[in-house]
């Protein structure tokens, strides 16, 4: 336990020697928006040239500085390291549940945003874009998984959001061509708003696709019916 205590006592008067203020440079290099994954954002910004960050909803977040470019952030568990080249960006500092993993969250352009923030602002051409090349650089990103972006359909469907249920839908047709499922839960959506025309042109893609899809074949022949 003893060999603990040393380093330890090292980092807390390392702590306790460093100001909490920032210089002007850095604080002109460092704030700004940092992409932590394929669609989330860290929120660097400083207060009394003190650095704060906003994540997850969560403002006024407020790392320990550890030095002149290091901080500790408790709600992550992790020091994180602000890194100056090739480009300003951070990184998470080596850590034995990361060996090996260098985690690298690029600083944002002024005018960048994730998908979900082009999708809230009804930019729904450049949430595609965002979304199409996630699934570029990595198919198996859980942002564009076909189930998931769907549960995100019929999320806004049972909270009667049409508009965004549609357009979330549309975009999943994209991403998937090949899947009846995406069709189908398109179809579902333009029921809902008794567009009877595309809902119909809808369920017959799923159908063209799988022509075993029951979904579509029922309410196919609901629609029928009325």
């Amino acid at each position: 336990m003893k060999k603990y205590l040393f380093p330890l006592f090292l980092f807390v008067l390392c702590l306790s020697c460093t100001s909490p203020k920032n210089s002007e440079d850095f604080i002109a290099n460092t704030t700004g928006r940092y992409l932590f994954n394929a669609n989330e954002v860290l929120e660097v910004y400083f207060k009394e040239k003190e650095l704060f960050i906003k994540w997850r909803g969560k403002d006024d977040i407020h790392p320990l500085k550890v030095n002149d470019s290091s901080f500790y952030m408790k709600e992550l568990n992790e020091k994180i390291m602000f890194v100056s080249q090739p480009e300003i960006h951070i990184e998470l500092a080596p850590k034995t549940e990361h060996e090996g993993i260098t985690y690298h969250f690029k600083k944002m352009n002024a005018d960048e945003k994730t998908p979900n923030e082009y999708f809230e602002a009804k930019e729904y051409d450049k949430t595609l874009a965002a979304f199409l090349e996630i699934q570029r650089k990595d198919a198996l990103s859980p942002e564009v998984r076909e189930r998931r972006v769907n549960d995100i359909g019929y999320s806004f469907l049972r909270d009667k959001e049409y508009e965004k249920a549609i357009e979330i839908f549309k975009i999943n047709t994209v991403l998937y061509p090949k899947s009846s499922n995406t069709f189908d839960s398109l179809g579902d959506a333009y029921l809902k708003i008794k567009d009877t025309a595309k809902s119909i042109e809808n369920y017959k893609k799923a159908l063209a696709i799988n022509p075993e899809n029951r979904s579509s074949l029922r309410m196919m022949k609901k629609i029928d019916k009325e």
